[in-house]
C-alpha cells in the first residue's frame, strides 16, 4: 500500500467550462491557507479556457484525458497523475464558488474523523437555497419510489427520506455525498479503486459512497464548510442527453446490486419503469 504525504490537491474535470472556471480558481485561493495544486483533467474542451487557465497560474496543470471519458473516469486520471506526497484530494466541479476557509474546515473535520474517507461541504444553489447533498443510499424501495415519483410528486415520502430534506444541518455521517465537491482521503479512494468508470455521468458519487462505506470508511457531511454550485456550463447545453445518462446510471446502480437470475424480473421492471419515466419527463 502506498504511503501518502499530507499534501493537498484539487482535481476538476473540465469540458468547455466557460467563464465558471475563473471563479472556481479565484475563490479557491481563499478556501485554504495551505499550498494547493490544481489538476484540470480535461475531457476534450474546445473553448480554450482550461489551457489558458493553466498558462496563467503556476499551480494549475492542464491534463488532457484523451477524450470525453465521463466525470468519474476523468477524475481518476487526475488523481492518478498526483505525486505520492499528496494524501488529500478534492474532486470538484469547475462551476463551484468556494466559501472562505471552506477547504480548511473540511481538513479540520478529517482530523475529527480518522475513519472518514470522504468529506462533503454544505452546498448552496445560486439563489442561496441549501442543496441536499448528504443523502441515504437508494435502497430498492426508496430508490424506486424516488425515481418514479420525484418529478411528478416532489414531496413524496421516498424522495424526502432519500434526500434527507428534513435532517438537521449538522456534522454527521451519510450514505453518500455529492460528487460536485468531495474531499477524499487518498488512501480510502485507492482502497475502492476510485470512481467506477462505467458511470459516464450521474450516480458515480452514489456508487463511490456505497463502496467507501462497504470498505469500512465513513462519508462525513461537514456543513460548517460552504460552497456554491453555480450550475454546469457544459451540461446545460445537452439537457435531454444528460437526462438519458441519469436514467442509464440509475439502472446500472440498482442492477449491479441485484444480480443473478432471481433478480431478473426486477431488473426488467426497473429498466421498463425508468424508460417510461424518461419518455414522460422528456415529453413534458
Amino acid at each position: 500500500m502506498t504511503r501518502y504525504g499530507d499534501g493537498l490537491a484539487v482535481v476538476t474535470v473540465t469540458y468547455s467550462p466557460g467563464e465558471t472556471l475563473d471563479g472556481f480558481l479565484t475563490t479557491l485561493a481563499a478556501a485554504t491557507t495551505r499550498p494547493v495544486t490544481v489538476v484540470l483533467a480535461d475531457n476534450g474542451s474546445t473553448d480554450g479556457v482550461p489551457e489558458r487557465a493553466a498558462a496563467e497560474h503556476d499551480h494549475v496543470t492542464f491534463l488532457p484525458t484523451g477524450g470525453n471519458l465521463g466525470y468519474g473516469a476523468g477524475a481518476n486520471r487526475g488523481v492518478a497523475s498526483l505525486p505520492d506526497d499528496v494524501g488529500w484530494v478534492v474532486v470538484a466541479n469547475p462551476d463551484l464558488s468556494w466559501g472562505p476557509g471552506s477547504l480548511d474546515l473540511l481538513l479540520d473535520a478529517a482530523k475529527r474523523w480518522p475513519r472518514g474517507g470522504a468529506f462533503g461541504p454544505l452546498i448552496r444553489e445560486p439563489n442561496g437555497a441549501v442543496y441536499p447533498s448528504a443523502r441515504q443510499l437508494p435502497a430498492l424501495g426508496r430508490g424506486l419510489g424516488h425515481a418514479v415519483f420525484a418529478k411528478i410528486w416532489p414531496s413524496n415520502p421516498w424522495t424526502t427520506e432519500y434526500r434527507q430534506e428534513k435532517a438537521s444541518i449538522q456534522e454527521r455521517t451519510a450514505g453518500w455525498l455529492s460528487g460536485s465537491c468531495l474531499l477524499l482521503r487518498r488512501e480510502a479512494f485507492d482502497s475502492v479503486d476510485g470512481f467506477d468508470p462505467r458511470y459516464f455521468m450521474y450516480f458515480e458519487d452514489v456508487d463511490l459512497g456505497d463502496r467507501i462505506g462497504r470498505a469500512g470508511w465513513l462519508n462525513v457531511y461537514v456543513p460548517e464548510a460552504e460552497v456554491t454550485h453555480i450550475g454546469g456550463h457544459s451540461t446545460a447545453r445537452a439537457s435531454s442527453r444528460m437526462l438519458a445518462a441519469h436514467h442509464s446510471s440509475a439502472y446500472r446502480y440498482l442492477a449491479d446490486r441485484h444480480q443473478g437470475p432471481l433478480w431478473a424480473p426486477l431488473r426488467f421492471a426497473v429498466q421498463a419503469g425508468l424508460g417510461l419515466r424518461l419518455k414522460l419527463v422528456t415529453r413534458r
